[in-house]
This record gives structure tokens, C-alpha cells and sequence, in this order.
């Protein structure tokens, strides 16, 4: 980008909006401006002491290019473009000049492809070098831009120019290098750090945490409470972690630190309160986070929107629309897209078709708002489940975008369990595989399952050899338990951890009570490879929340919930028997599978068999 230099400009016309220019017994034009500077609160205001500066200063006195820097300064908060002239008509600006303006580029979202343009021209003059304050700020417009290329140049610069040990400088690299997803050279840049503030920290945990590295997240976080207590923005990023991972005890952990070590403003600050509202129902205490919710001294729309889709993950669907109405009613929120995801998901969860229609009709009609992809998917999912699948197909036929491969799964998903049509069934198989293109083994194994339903037991064969041509394994399930802050993965049949011989003797002791209550296995959802009851019964005893429930059984305080987070969806069997358990244990089991949570309780699940 050119930087025009020419002469200064007439004094402008002073503003209706003005500002008292102070007169100190000094008289001195200099300090009066720069007292007036910092009463400065409009540009209206900074264009007239603009304009007093052109009248009663010498271009030439060593104060008046102080002075410049402080207009640039002040002009580069309150109008960038105001700020760009200015910059125009200094000669030879110095650094701080340089960096003001680059740094408004960096915080000025129209504008931040120019920070590297500034940077570049800064460089091009040499009349002044970069230093240790130009870095952070190219650096910053290289992260929101994504420019990776140009932030590793950025990089070698710096450490050209010797500022390899700043902490400042290290800290915009590591937030530059985890904002664009190498959060292996981000961390490479923390570790050979000679010296860390707590931001050093903060970032690279907020790193961790953007992509879904909940483990790293809280391991470096143990690792840093050795040097430093954490600040708001640390505890923010840990309770995500915990309510990405489930960490029930760590995030409670959390809460406790926040009551008992952290300022009362803190305390009650919205944002962490948020925070604690989405890590409790995220880790299946929802009684917890509705006491955080309520006795919240100011909520957000968030709070709201974290409290509704709470209620719906857990099933509690008349509570999320009572919340809801109380949202919209009492305290006079208007609701936003998030809001209307939650209370659809709710009504998903729960069957509830009529709500469904309702609230889907409401976001449109009366508050205006273009549903999205995910809205649709709700409405199409809750339709289809409830044995609506001409109306769901109906939708998904009107809708203004592409269907995505979710909403062709579910379809395909219900269609299995209704036992449609094959035709229909292999269309809609087909749809995925046009949506997704490399696709798991979802898809085959929902075909399979609608083949063997029709008797079509050679289809069924073609569709395991299908699979095995293709490389495509049966994903594989896996449930972790938390206990003692550790938490302990446990995948279907395995024998990898070190107290298997306890977990499988417990599992003998499960069987013969579950005997002993007159408990059948379901075989239709056990794996497509297994033939013979026999081997179908085995696999079934060995899926991974059994061997995680176990372990819980094993080793929990009596009286303390099992709470268990599996990546696939708990299959009917698996269903069946943690309501036993649940009832011949007298244990509290909370289960929260890839689409939502499940209670047992005296032999019942809060989703009512409906999910």
C-alpha cells in the first residue's frame, strides 16, 4: 500500500461539537493540546484540536512531532480513516507512528489485511526499524487473516532483529500459530521461551482448547499452576476443557478455586458464570447448573441459550420450555438462531412433534429469523424418529440449501427402525455417500441392519464385503469414566487396562444378578460379523460403558453417581441393561452418548426409552 507525503492540509472548520481547550499560566500551545488530547473522547473533538494544531504550532518545534504521535494515537481508536490522513502527512515517521497505525490495522476488521502492507512499506523506507511493539501487532492481522505464509516471515524477522527472547513478541507467536491450527509449532515456541508470563499460558491453553485438545489443555494447565495462579481467562479456558472432556470433579474443582481464591467480581463475572452453567450440564449435572443459572447476579442471552440446550441434552424438555417462555416473557430477551436450536433439540429429544412445528413456525414468523442448516436438521430428525418420514422428506425437499449427510443419516437412521421401505432405504444410503464422500461405517452398518429386517440376507453379505474391499471398520466404541480427577478409557472388549481382571470378574458378578431379574439380550443392534447368539450375547457383555460401569462399581464411593461419556450412541441392549443395573445396584448411572444424556435411576432412564 502507498503511503502518500505531501503538505499539510488547510486548518479545518472548527466542529459544532467542542471541546474546552484548557489555558494554563504557561500559555504553552503544546501542553494545552496534550491536556485537551486526553479529555478527548470524539473525533469531532479530535479534529478540532487538529485543527488548533495546524494554527498555533511550528512544524518545526521538536514538541509538535510529540504531538503528532499522540493525534495519531488518539485518531487511530476513534476513526482509522481520519488516522490514515494524518499518518500521510508526516514526514518520516518513527516507529511509534508506525506502530499506532499498524496496530489499528490489526484491530480494525475491515482493515487488517493492511497491518502486513504497513509492515512491508515500514520496511521498504528503512528509515526506522521494527521493534519489539511492531511484531505483536503484524501478527495479530497474520492470525485473523489466516496468512500462515506470511506470519512464518513475520516470525524469521523477529528474530533477525534479536527479539527471539521477548516475551511479548513469543506470545503473539504462539497465539498466531494456534489461531491457525499448528498448535505443534505454537507449542515449540512456548517451550523455548526463556522466560513465561501467565499469558504465555493462557494463550497456548486457548489454544488447546479451540481445537478440541481437552487432554493437552488440562495437562499444561497442572503444569502451570506450579509457577502461577490462574487468572479469569485460565479458568474460562479449564472449564471448557472440562465440559469438552466431561471432567466433572476438575471443573467443580474449578468452581470451588473461583469461590474461595478469586476477587468477588471475578466471582460473579457473566462470562465465567457462563462458563460453569455449560461445564455442569456438559458433565451431566444439571441440578448444578441450574443453581450456578439462578443465582447469577446478570445473565446474557448466552446464559440463557446455555441453560435451554442443557435442559434439552438432558431430556428435560418441559423445562426447556419453560425456561424458554420465562426468557421471552419475564425478562424480555429476544431469542437469536442458538436459542431456537436448543428449544428445537429439546423437542427432538422428547418426541414432542407439535412443539416442534410450533416453535419452528414462531422463529420464522415472528422473529424473523432464516432458519439454518441445523434447524432444519432438528425439524428433520424429530419428524422422521416420531414416524413422520413423508413430512420429513417433504422438508427436505423445500429447503433453501443442500441437505447435508446428517440430516440423510437420520433419515436413513429412522428408516431402519421403522422398517421402510428397502428402496428408500438404499436411496437415502445413497444420498450420504454423494454428501460425505469418504464415508465410516455408519451408513453400512444402518443398510445391513434394513436388509436383514427384510430377510434379504445376501444383500447383507454384499454389504460386509462391501465394507471389507473398502477398508471400512466398524468404528470402534470407547467410554471414559472419571475417577479421582483421572479419567479412564475403556474400549469394547478391551483388556488393555491394568485393572481388566477386577473389571471382568465384576462383569460376572453383573451377569448373574441381571439373571437373577429375568434379563433377555437384545441381539439387533450387536455387531454385523456375528453369527451365532453365543457370540452375539459375549460381544454384547463387552461393550465399552459395560466395562466403564464396572469399573465404576469397583471403585466408586458408594452413593456417588457413575458418570460415563461413550462416543457412539448406547445401543438398545446396552439400554436395557444399565436401567437394571441401575436398579438391582442402587446406583445412579448418568450416560451421555453422541447425542445426549441418560439418567438411570430405580431401574428408569430420564429419556423415557426415546431416544
Amino acid at each position: 500500500m502507498a503511503l502518500a507525503t505531501g503538505p499539510r492540509p488547510p486548518p479545518l472548520l472548527l466542529p459544532s461539537k467542542a471541546i474546552n481547550i484548557p489555558n494554563p499560566p504557561s500559555f504553552d500551545p503544546h501542553s494545552r493540546i496534550l491536556i485537551s488530547l486526553k479529555q478527548c473522547t470524539h473525533i469531532s473533538q479530535l479534529k478540532q484540536i487538529h485543527a488548533l494544531t495546524l494554527r498555533s504550532t511550528s512544524p518545526y518545534h521538536p514538541k509538535t512531532f510529540f504531538l503528532y504521535s499522540q493525534l495519531l494515537h488518539f485518531s487511530s481508536f476513534l476513526d482509522f480513516n481520519y488516522a490514515l490522513q494524518l499518518f500521510n502527512q508526516i514526514q518520516n515517521p518513527n516507529s511509534f507512528m508506525w506502530n499506532t497505525l499498524i496496530r489499528a490495522c490489526a484491530n480494525d476488521v475491515n482493515n487488517k489485511d493492511q497491518a502486513m502492507r504497513l509492515y512491508l512499506e515500514m520496511l521498504e523506507q528503512a528509515l526506522v526499524s521494527p521493534d519489539k511493539h511492531t511484531f505483536p501487532f503484524v501478527l495479530k492481522g497474520c492470525a485473523y487473516l489466516f496468512d500462515v505464509s506470511e506470519g512464518i516471515q513475520v516470525h524469521a524477522h523477529a528474530l533477525k532483529h534479536g527479539f527471539g527472547s521477548d516475551v511479548y513478541v513469543n506470545n503473539s507467536l504462539i497465539h498466531f500459530y494456534a489461531s491457525c491450527g499448528f498448535l505443534d509449532l505454537a507449542e515449540k515456541v512456548f517451550v523455548k521461551m526463556p522466560e513465561r508470563s501467565l499469558v504465555s499460558w493462557n494463550v497456548l491453553l486457548e489454544g488447546f482448547v479451540q481445537f478440541g485438545k481437552f487432554n493437552s489443555a488440562l495437562n499444561l494447565f497442572r503444569e502451570m499452576r506450579n509457577t502461577f495462579d490462574p487468572d479469569g481467562y485460565t479458568l474460562q479456558s479449564i472449564l471448557t476443557a472440562c465440559a469438552g472432556l466431561g471432567a466433572f470433579s476438575l471443573g467443580a474443582w474449578v468452581h470451588a478455586y473461583l469461590l474461595k481464591k478469586c476477587d468477588f467480581n471475578l466471582s460473579i463475572d457473566v462470562f465465567i458464570n457462563n462458563s460453569l452453567v455449560d461445564m455442569y450440564c456438559k458433565c451431566g449435572s444439571l441440578e448444578l447448573a441450574h443453581q450456578v443459572f439462578k443465582r447469577m447476579p446478570k445473565r446474557d442471552l448466552t446464559s440463557w441459550n446455555h441453560m435451554i440446550r442443557g435442559f434439552a441434552m438432558h431430556g428435560q424438555a418441559e423445562a426447556a420450555i419453560r425456561c424458554f417462555d420465562k426468557m421471552i416473557r419475564t425478562e424480555r430477551f429476544r431469542p437469536n438462531s442458538i436459542t431456537f436450536t436448543g428449544v428445537l433439540s429439546a423437542c427432538n429429544h422428547k418426541g414432542m412433534v407439535s412443539y416442534g412445528r410450533l416453535y419452528f413456525d414462531m422463529m420464522v414468523t415472528d422473529y424473523k429469523i432464516k432458519p439454518a442448516l441445523e434447524h432444519y436438521g432438528c425439524l428433520v430428525d424429530l419428524l422422521a424418529r416420531a414416524g413422520f418420514i413423508d413430512e420429513a422428506l417433504d422438508l427436505v425437499s423445500t429447503m433453501p440449501m443442500r441437505p447435508d449427510a446428517v440430516i440423510w443419516r437420520s433419515l436413513l437412521d429412522a428408516c431402519s427402525k421403522k422398517n421402510s421401505s428397502v428402496e428408500l432405504s438404499e436411496e437415502l444410503a445413497r444420498q450420504v455417500v454423494e454428501s460425505e464422500g469418504d464415508i465410516g461405517s455408519g451408513v453400512y452398518v444402518l443398510l445391513s441392519r434394513v436388509y436383514a429386517s427384510a430377510s434379504r440376507w445376501d444383500d447383507v453379505g454384499s454389504v460386509r464385503k462391501l465394507m471389507t474391499d473398502k477398508g471400512v471398520k466398524k468404528e470402534p466404541g470407547c467410554s471414559s469414566i472419571e475417577m479421582d480427577g483421572v479419567a479412564h478409557e475403556l474400549f469394547a472388549g478391551d483388556t488393555s487396562h491394568p485393572q481388566t481382571k477386577e473389571i471382568y470378574q465384576m462383569l460376572k458378578v453383573i451377569d448373574k444378578k441381571l439373571e437373577s431379574v429375568g434379563y433377555s439380550p437384545d441381539y439387533s443392534q450387536a455387531p454385523m460379523i456375528d453369527e451365532l447368539n453365543e457370540t452375539k450375547q459375549h460381544s454384547l457383555k463387552l461393550h465399552s460403558e459395560r466395562l466403564a460401569i464396572a469399573l465404576g462399581l469397583l471403585k466408586l464411593q458408594p452413593g456417588m453417581p457413575i458418570r460415563i461419556f461413550k462416543n457412539l450412541r448406547v445401543c438398545n441392549d446396552c439400554h436395557e441393561v444399565t436401567k437394571l443395573i441401575s436398579r438391582v445396584f442402587n446406583v445412579e448411572i448418568i450416560v451421555r452418548d453422541r447425542a445426549r444424556f441418560h439418567h438411570f435411576k430405580d431401574g428408569f432412564c430420564s429419556c423415557s426409552d426415546y431416544w
